[in-house]
């Protein structure tokens, strides 16, 4: 018989929480690393596929893509299904396309897995945020966050290093199932900790399809606009245009759309609208350098996929030391300060990794890496919180997803940028080592504009006077 929610509560006390929170952590970690570890094995997809530069890249892009779009699609879910439900059919999408993604004998077959996933992901992406503003007191916000992120940087900080492992000793397709016991520990928890009666279940009237179209229409157009525009030409022009239009009517469309898929009164608090635009550009910076990073060491410096996965092992255990820390902070520190100290770190280790590069220092690279991820170990909880803490109840699960959504679209951005950038700075560069080299360079540079950037806003997340 499956456990009702008085009956868990009952039978774990104050720690029910903290069970539900480890379920959903685990979830997490499995699509975060399904979204980074294959960033090592794209040499090696390109060699085996015949793919160029640009098709390669959409083995990233096509589940950052997928993952954008489902996100929106969160709360109805929830308020549909409950969290059971929700989160037991997302992790067995997640399973399905890890396992036959692995067994892919084709692009079209390997892409299609990757959108799969990152469906998944992005259903999955939301929802512990929402559990812990839900669940937890204000004074634990902090603490539970932290605690959820020391286990899900784990995922990125880990990922590269035993994809790089598994590609070199076993080939790209073992990078696929290394999902697969995350996901089947996922599902004898889901079990066992998630009530049939969720709380978070409602009055969920018809999903907003008409929103869910056109926002899909606008980011697919918007990113394959991206990528036409290396070779330039009206296809770039109208998917571009066709991708501006749907964008409007999307806004447009919410603004008077009885159930929206975004409430775009959240948009109306300054902490919220501020986190959202620092979530964007965020985005933009750091999957645009986590596509990045295991290329430029395999492409430009020659390392092998271990090496150039090994390189990320010791950040991302000192951002897994970080953000409990950062955790406990943000209960006590203004969110603008730390979120704009960390994406400072952030943008300086890019500099120095751009500056540094003609040494091809393995340690020092290592280093700058570090450094990175301090900074991100501060921006991820006071993020969160400092965007979502004044939001009425009924407006956190919207406001979650749209945090989350808006950071992904800016990764999914991010990473397509970055491609461009790259491809072009490789063919205005000479051909040789050094000019590969200052290329990827250029493109470092780029990724610190955007967190430089995004400190900008950062500043603006800090509560509005009461007169405002």
């Amino acid at each position: 018989m499956q456990p009702t929610l008085e009956e868990l509560r009952a039978r774990y006390g104050e720690r029910y929480k903290w069970w539900v929170l480890l379920t959903v952590m685990i979830g997490t970690m499995a699509s975060i690393l399904s979204s980074t570890i294959v960033n090592v094995a794209i040499p090696d997809l390109s060699q085996y596929f015949h793919l160029g530069q640009g098709r390669a890249q959409w083995v990233s892009s096509g589940f950052m893509l997928a993952m954008t779009i489902s996100m929106l699609s969160t709360p109805w879910l929830l308020l549909r299904f409950g969290l059971r439900r929700t989160y037991t059919g997302a992790i067995l999408m997640l399973l399905a396309g890890g396992v036959i993604g692995g067994f892919s004998v084709n692009v079209p077959m390997l892409l299609s897995m990757r959108v799969v996933e990152g469906l998944a992901a992005g259903i999955l992406q939301p929802i512990p945020v929402i559990v812990i503003m839900r669940a937890f007191a204000a004074s634990e916000q902090g603490r539970a966050l932290g605690v959820f992120g020391f286990g899900v940087v784990l995922a990125p900080a880990l990922g590269p290093s035993v994809g790089g492992f598994l590609v070199e000793h076993f080939g790209w397709r073992s990078i696929f199932f290394v999902v697969v016991p995350f996901c089947l520990v996922v599902l004898a928890l889901a079990r066992r900790m998630l009530a049939v009666n969720s709380p978070l279940m409602g009055d969920a009237r018809k999903l907003d399809w008409k929103g869910l179209l056109l926002v899909a229409i606008s980011t697919i157009s918007l990113l394959n606009g991206l990528l036409q525009l290396r070779s330039g030409g009206w296809p770039a022009v109208g998917l571009m245009t066709l991708g501006g239009l749907s964008l409007y009517g999307f806004i447009a469309y919410q603004l008077r759309a009885e159930q929206p898929l975004m409430q775009m009164k959240l948009f109306g608090f300054r902490q919220f609208s501020m986190g959202a635009l620092v979530a964007f550009i965020y985005g933009m910076g750091l999957f645009g350098s986590t596509y990045l990073l295991p290329v430029y060491m395999q492409m430009a410096l020659q390392y092998s996929p271990s090496q150039a996965g090994l390189i990320l092992l010791p950040a991302g255990i000192v951002l897994a030391v970080v953000i409990p820390l950062a955790g406990h902070m943000a209960d006590r520190w203004p969110p603008n300060i730390l979120v704009a100290g960390g994406l400072g770190l952030l943008a300086i280790s890019f500099v120095l990794m751009a500056l540094d590069s003609s040494t091809g220092s393995y340690f020092l690279l290592m280093t700058w890496a570090i450094i990175g991820r301090i900074g991100l170990g501060f921006v991820l909880p006071a993020l969160s919180l400092g965007s979502l803490r004044g939001l009425a109840p009924e407006l956190i699960a919207q406001g979650s997803s749209t945090i989350n959504f808006l950071r992904q679209l800016g990764g999914a951005i991010g990473i397509s940028l970055v491609g461009i950038v790259l491809e072009w700075r490789l063919a205005a560069r000479t051909e040789d080592a050094y000019g590969r080299i200052k290329a990827f360079d250029d493109t470092f540079l780029l990724v610190a504009g955007l967190c430089a950037l995004a400190m900008l806003a950062a500043w603006r997340m800090r509560a509005a006077p009461k007169s405002e």
